[in-house]
């Protein structure tokens, strides 16, 4: 994970991007859950798109 020095010159762990990163990693279990298991493709299809698009957001953040 990326991380940045604080105040006390000590490293911290960006917040951000460890949550998001644990949210796609749900986001991937769900996709694979409701495409296998229930059979829904279409949803599915569009749930993995949206919320994997997370990362990019929170990377491009973390840019400025």
């Amino acid at each position: 994970m990326n991380q940045k020095n604080n105040s006390n010159g000590l490293m911290k762990q960006n917040i951000i991007q460890e949550k998001s990163y644990k949210f796609v990693l749900r986001i991937i279990r769900l996709y694979i859950h409701l495409s296998k298991e229930k059979k829904e493709f279409v949803l599915s299809k569009q749930i993995l798109r949206s919320g994997t698009g997370i990362g990019a957001i929170v990377q491009e953040g973390n840019s400025w």
